[in-house]
């Protein structure tokens, strides 16, 4: 299917009335996207965005097309983090409903499919002890980050209660080199409790921001470090 099919529907269906100068700044990204001149879409879509702050189309464009730079790994180019994308398409479905189900189907939007945001987008919440078991699966968890190393360890929760504790060791040649532990996971209202191979027990707390503490080990949130000098 051709890549720029989900904004070239979204730019047929249209969207509330706004300006024309919005409208046309996202018309000119749009032709720009479908071109692959991404950086280039991206400023007719924030420009767009910018002039009219309401324009739901707009955001959508604007956080696919950031989606697009970030799988191509120009994250720190063009400012493409998950909570930037995130935040555009949260303002563009609470414009426009229509909008989820189109960003269900966007390839474009696959790197923030296992953060807090998307699973807020799909109605799950921190807030909701009953959501905690499936947040812990379907959300990346990562530790804070340390310079230019960014992000120093992290958690996945996968099936049948099992869990992986890496943790990137940097060496004295300044190489990164990336250990795991792996366990099991029990969940009883927001504690959760790991049992990695070698470990004593650590309990943790999802609290209801979507933080996951851990005393003695860290706090882990859906953002890794990225851009750091």
């Amino acid at each position: 299917m051709n890549p720029a099919l989900p904004l070239l529907l979204l730019a047929l269906t249209g969207a509330a009335p706004t300006s024309p100068s919005a409208r046309g700044l996202n018309t000119q990204g749009f032709r720009l996207y479908q071109a692959g001149r991404y950086p280039e879409a991206l400023e007719r879509f924030q420009a767009s965005a910018r002039e009219s702050p309401d324009y739901a189309l707009a955001h959508y464009n604007l956080a696919a097309t950031l989606g697009v730079l970030r799988k191509q790994g120009l994250v720190c180019e063009y400012s493409a983090h998950r909570d930037a994308i995130v935040e555009h398409l949260t303002q563009a479905v609470k414009l426009d409903a229509r909008r989820l189900a189109r960003a269900k189907e966007d390839a474009d939007f696959a790197p923030i499919r296992d953060t807090l945001g998307w699973q807020k987008l799909l109605g799950r919440s921190p807030a909701r002890e009953a959501d905690v078991p499936v947040l812990l699966r379907q959300v990346s968890w990562f530790g804070p980050g340390v310079g230019v190393y960014g992000t120093l360890r992290g958690l996945r929760f996968g099936p049948a209660n099992r869990v992986t504790l890496w943790t990137k060791e940097v060496g004295d040649d300044g190489t990164p080199r990336q250990k795991e532990a792996r366990g099991r996971y029990t969940v009883r209202g927001r504690r959760v409790t790991l049992r990695l191979e070698g470990r004593a027990p650590l309990e943790g707390t999802l609290t209801e921001s979507g933080a996951l503490t851990f005393p003695g080990l860290e706090t882990f949130t859906d953002s890794p470090s990225e851009c750091e000098a």
